[in-house]
């Protein structure tokens, strides 16, 4: 087990960090505008360590990015590896309420930490700044954004009855040195709080905190169920309590350690557009309206360090993040589906796009269950596509599920389609924000059905589609073409040649897809398709009302007209960190 001082702020984690070798000083002047992403993403990608910009231009502090964007910084940052926290929540999962005194015996390992629970208020300094947001060194992330975004805020509501506490982050466009946007998605506590106060006419109280300790920062990423809260479960993590202090202009309590905080009120009804913004679909998220965050009062602690965090094409920090925190709660979610073996929602798709679901029928198609439930809870519901697989099917292994695809998937069957449901704010593909449609693959073995053989070839779709550039089969049922322009035409034509008559997808992608990169191949399919308008069957036979799909499922995952673009630095950008940047 790895074991860690618990910190309390900050900059502890990041001198924790120096003393490891896994934090880079840059002392050079780094513009806001692109420049520090661009050095965020290469280092992400690397794995490479924390950066600290001690001179971002026109700020006042020192910028951190990249903070959990590692493996082993995470471990660090909890003590130990997120499974083990998982396997000690689900333990205490199974022994509360106790049965029996052996039960209260087995938790004697948590009993610190779940006195840690409960926050703690204690007084303390914190420097007024006024107002002002512009000494601040917030980003612009990319070229086509609508302009400088908090891309790390730990944003703070409370209902507005029940006084529940909740802690999200939430990006905020900068409008101006006193407002910014509020960009509450769908299914997220602080817009629920929201909606309570707006119903009543009233203004609602928002504190934001930049810059935290790391268990903050993960407990605020957390799925926690409606209502939980989430210093509570930061508590837990650290090992401490949380510690609260009295805010400057709020009557609500703010995050005593914070490097900063944000302290104002989001009015009802009046509404900004907010956006674009490259985000982590690797996409620019439309603009759109959304509340507005009236600033009161900035506070800081001594000598402080703001914090940000990059987003766009994966992998970025989020995700090391996501896949920590889907650590932290698979055994929660087995717990309440004793069937699951194990699950795994993919950084590659922007975690909502795809998940995949190891589960042990106890009775026929008991997976099919499973996968309906899944999609009614929290923040599962809004995942678009579920892949099911065998109990000894290793669902973080994507060549293993799509192979289970390639096996044990037959149209007819095995394809579940829901249209017209909740989905991700940021799924752009069916033009209708907060709403599209989901599909389940059922890719189990079934009773008396032969697996299908892996394909270990296919005919080269060139042959009969000139506008095809180039193809993959890819683990060993899945073919992929690259195309560019419109994929529709050519998926309609190609999934009803008898040469593809084995393959179980046949997936059309744009021609800035990789398609020897696994990680932007997911990226480049399972963020640029709707499933009701955009999966092409060769055929559909007609039960009743049951309409089965037959042959090879075509998906025009091609970037489309009216789809926001994928994000891109600025050639010119990517020249001058070139000319200068040099990793560890």
């Amino acid at each position: 087990m790895i074991r860690s001082p618990s910190f309390r702020t900050l900059p502890d984690f990041l001198a924790h960090l120096d003393s490891r070798g896994d934090l880079k000083r840059v002392t050079r002047e780094v513009d806001w505008a692109y420049e520090v992403t661009e050095i965020a993403c290469r280092e992400a990608r690397s794995e490479g360590p924390a950066l600290l910009f001690e001179n971002v231009k026109g700020a006042r502090f020192p910028l951190a990015v990249n903070v959990l964007a590692a493996t082993r910084r995470i471990e660090w940052a909890i003590g130990r590896t997120p499974a083990s926290v998982g396997a000690e929540l689900e333990e205490i999962l199974h022994a509360v309420p106790p049965k029996r005194l052996a039960d209260l015996w087995k938790l004697r390992g948590s009993a610190r930490r779940v006195l840690a629970m409960r926050p703690r208020r204690v007084g303390v300094a914190r420097h007024d700044l006024g107002p002002d947001l512009s000494p601040l060194p917030n980003l612009q992330l990319w070229p086509k954004d609508g302009g400088r975004f908090v891309t790390f805020g730990l944003v703070s509501t409370e209902h507005p009855v029940t006084r529940v506490r909740n802690l999200g982050i939430y990006r905020m466009h900068v409008h101006d040195s006193r407002t910014t946007g509020m960009h509450w998605q769908i299914g997220k506590g602080g817009g629920f709080h929201y909606h309570e106060a707006e119903k009543r006419g009233q203004p609602l109280e928002v504190a934001v905190a930049v810059g935290a300790d790391p268990a903050t920062l993960l407990a605020a990423v957390a799925p926690l169920p409606e209502g939980i809260d989430e210093l509570a479960f930061a508590g837990f993590l650290r090992g401490a309590p949380t510690r609260l202090a009295r805010a400057s202009r709020l009557a609500m309590p703010v995050l005593a350690d914070a490097e900063f905080v944000l302290e104002g009120v989001v009015p009802p009804v009046e509404r900004r557009q907010e956006g674009p913004f490259g985000d982590h679909f690797g996409h620019y998220s439309h603009a759109a309206p959304f509340p507005v965050f009236d600033l009161q009062a900035v506070t800081r602690r001594q000598r402080p360090i703001y914090q940000a965090s990059v987003v766009g094409k994966p992998p970025q920090e989020d995700k090391f993040m996501g896949e920590a925190v889907q650590e932290f709660f698979t055994g929660v979610l087995k717990v309440i589906h004793p069937e699951i073996v194990d699950l795994w929602a993919y950084f590659e798709a922007g975690f909502h796009n795809l998940l995949a679901v190891a589960v042990e029928n106890r009775f026929a198609k008991e997976a099919k269950k499973t996968a309906l439930g899944l999609m009614g809870t929290g923040q599962l519901s809004l995942t678009k596509a579920i892949v099911l697989v065998d109990a000894g099917v290793n669902p973080r292994d994507r060549a293993a599920v799509f192979q289970a695809v390639a096996r044990n998937f037959e149209p007819a069957e095995d394809f579940l389609l829901i249209p017209g449901v909740p989905l991700d704010t940021l799924d752009f593909t069916s033009y209708t924000m907060n709403l599209g449609s989901k599909m389940v693959l059922d890719a189990q073995a079934k009773p008396g059905r032969p697996p299908a053989a892996p394909l270990a070839e296919v005919a080269d779709p060139r042959a009969f589609a000139p506008e095809a550039i180039a193809h993959r089969l890819a683990w060993g049922g899945m073919l992929v073409v690259q195309v560019k322009g419109e994929g529709r035409p050519l998926v309609e034509r190609l999934v009803r040649r008898p040469e593809y008559a084995a393959v179980k997808l046949l997936v059309a992608v744009s021609d800035d897809v990789p398609l020897g990169d696994d990680a932007l191949l997911l990226w480049g399919i399972f963020t640029r398709f709707d499933c009701a308008r955009d999966i092409v069957p060769a055929a559909v036979e007609t039960r009743g009302a049951w309409l089965a799909c037959r042959g090879p499922l075509g998906i025009d995952a091609t970037w489309k007209s009216g789809y926001p673009e994928p994000v891109e630095n600025l050639p010119e950008v990517v020249s001058r960190v070139d000319a200068w940047w040099r990793p560890e």
